[in-house]
């Protein structure tokens, strides 16, 4: 069952487990009516290390129950140091993992597969690589995404070339064992997709939505030295095994987001995890014993445009509870439209009244009013500024502003702006109308109840109308061990 945590910052309505390190969601699937999540975990500890693939599954995407550890790294073999991302598929009465099998004696991440004929409880790795032999000309080598196809089965692995260049490569098969290479789908040197921001010397966990004719290839851009940076779409069209891709954007405009991952639904839709890293200092990380979090699942569509539009699971309306804020009207100063819990869910519509009105939604979580998240509207600029620089009045926390994309919030367009907020004690997600999201952490010192606030800046007034419900707990069942290390082998994993 759930249990509310005693951490103000653990959240209660987004997957994790209970302590120590989750990155990547991998091996999405539906098989015998659940939703199958993975992701990458470190059970022994909050850091990047000893990676396994932990294990959720929920029939409504609302009641979640943990399974046991599906992938664990094998001493002495292909995924030795361990068992990194990839997908997972459903085949009949057994589910397949795709996923990059580590070595520390090897630059590369090849392909290996595990089996599970019990519905996700146990998994039997291969114990060989599927595609021992890697394509010439790669420099970086990882991260298997496998889909059905026209009567066949594809494969995405996520590349970095020589000569600068990064790509994703396509496999195809007919029996899901001997994998033909196709080439390149597609390569890019890298391209600026946002100030200061670029697509990559490399791409990590390529993932292909696709529908009627269009495509949208989605990844995370790595660098060799800077590690992840941003999630990268570029929008398109296959023809003949190479994808003919147009300019790239963001798929998320916040800085606490990567390694995108698809799940086809069974009822058509697309739905899409990704990993909220922390933004805080690691002393803090290790002290609270668990680091990073999966974002609620979205469902993403491929707009005529070819853009990528996001939106919270229309499940997820079943975690709201009691309606806490509701308000309408206008104010040329500050407007206080309630109280909210640490996790709650939120729309609202926002109208400056004139041109030189610089409005804002603030989340106000001290009860001085000096510990504050800040959603304001850059007229000029035509874009919603999330700042959270007051944010936490601890030090370690990351502060920063970041923007994204808002026609209706230009001067000249006249429109209101409308935009829903989902937050879940350390986690904000913001969603916009077009699509568009952005995601962040903030750690806020201050207890519940917290203040939303509206604020009308420079001339004129702004008008809201603002509605806002807290959030119930996921329901999850953990298993009985699940505040237990398992015990760590004397040799090819990391110690924390």
């Amino acid at each position: 069952m759930s249990v509310m945590p005693a951490d103000p910052h653990l959240p209660v309505a987004h997957l994790r487990p209970s302590r120590n390190w989750i990155n990547d969601p991998n091996g999405l699937a539906f098989h015998d009516g659940h939703y199958h999540v993975c992701f990458q975990h470190n059970p022994y500890g909050p850091e990047h290390a000893n990676m396994h693939w932990g294990h959720f599954r929920s029939p409504d995407l609302i009641t979640w129950e943990e399974l046991p550890l599906a992938l664990t790294p094998t001493p002495g073999g292909e995924d030795a140091d361990g068992c990194f991302s990839g997908n997972a598929i459903s085949d009949g009465d057994r589910m397949v993992a795709f996923y990059s099998a580590f070595r520390t004696d090897r630059w590369a991440q090849p392909v290996t597969t595990a089996e599970s004929r019990d519905n996700g409880v146990t998994w039997t790795p291969r114990g060989s690589l599927l595609i021992p032999e890697l394509p010439a000309g790669a420099t970086m080598y990882r991260d298997p995404y496998v889909w059905r196809e026209a009567g066949r089965w594809r494969m995405l692995v996520g590349s970095a070339q020589a000569g600068g260049r990064a790509a994703a490569l396509l496999y195809e098969s007919g029996d899901l064992e001997q994998w033909k290479y196709r080439g390149l789908f597609l390569d890019r040197a890298p391209q600026p997709v946002a100030p200061g921001a670029d697509t990559g010397l490399g791409w990590e966990c390529p993932q292909y939505l696709h529908a009627d004719g269009r495509g949208a290839l989605l990844f995370g851009a790595w660098d060799p030295e800077l590690g992840p940076r941003r999630t990268v779409v570029y929008p398109g069209r296959e023809q003949a095994g190479r994808f003919l891709a147009g300019d790239p954007v963001l798929l998320d405009h916040g800085p606490d987001f990567y390694a995108p991952a698809l799940l086809p639904a069974p009822d058509g839709r697309w739905l899409l995890w990704g990993w909220s890293w922390e933004a805080r200092d690691p002393k803090w990380v290790r002290e609270s014993g668990w680091a990073g979090l999966l974002t609620m699942p979205r469902e993403v569509t491929l707009a005529e445009d070819g853009s990528v539009r996001q939106r919270p699971a229309a499940e997820l309306l079943a975690l709201r509870d009691e309606r806490a804020v509701t308000a309408t009207g206008e104010t040329a100063g500050t407007a206080v439209l309630g109280t909210v819990g640490p996790s709650f869910d939120l729309t609202a519509r926002l109208e400056p009244r004139s041109a030189g009105t610089a409005g804002r939604l603030r989340l106000v979580t001290s009860a001085d009013g000096t510990e504050y998240l800040d959603i304001r509207i850059d007229t000029a600029a035509g874009e919603l500024v999330v700042d959270r620089d007051h944010a936490s009045l601890d030090p370690r926390a990351h502060g920063g502003t970041y923007r994204v994309p808002c026609p209706e919030a230009r001067a000249v367009s006249g429109a209101p702006v409308e935009l829903r907020l989902v937050v879940d004690r350390s986690v904000a997600e913001l969603y916009l109308p077009s699509g568009r999201a952005l995601t962040l952490r903030f750690y806020p010192t201050g207890g519940a109840p917290w203040r939303i606030e509206a604020h009308a800046g420079g001339e004129g007034s702004l008008g809201y109308t603002v509605g806002a419900w807290n959030l119930r707990p996921y329901t999850m069942r953990y298993t009985a061990d699940s505040n237990a290390q398992p015990a760590l082998p004397d040799a090819g994993l990391v110690r924390p």
